[in-house]
């Protein structure tokens, strides 16, 4: 088994994470790889896409840190990560921090 190209989270942005979850296929694909890793051949199987429409989509989700793939033999393998999953919950948690919770005077209405 070839070694597994790590993502450089510098590269890993919450706009990359976005735009890799804001495709219907990229999220079957992720439900997809929630329960282990698959195989290109069985992606291609289970969403009945084209095989580089499948690239596309894993290029984006490697690229966003979700997604990581090594070669075994003819196929590519692919798992879970957790970069961009954590840089997204890194981003929302910053930005909840920076809310203003509502004054007392304007959650009072009435």
């Amino acid at each position: 088994m070839k070694k597994r190209k790590k993502t450089d989270k510098r590269s890993v942005t919450p706009v990359s994470v976005f735009k890799a979850f804001g495709d219907v296929n990229r999220i079957q694909i992720v439900e997809r790889l929630k329960e282990g890793e698959h195989s290109a051949v069985k992606l291609l199987e289970d969403l009945n896409i084209t095989q580089p429409t499948l690239s596309h989509h894993m290029k984006i989700l490697c690229d966003a840190g979700i997604v990581i793939g090594h070669r075994s033999g003819r196929w590519t393998h692919y798992t879970l990560l957790s970069d961009g999953v954590d840089t997204i919950v890194d981003y929302l948690t910053d930005l909840k921090l920076g809310l203003n919770p509502p004054a007392e005077s304007d959650a009072e209405v009435g």
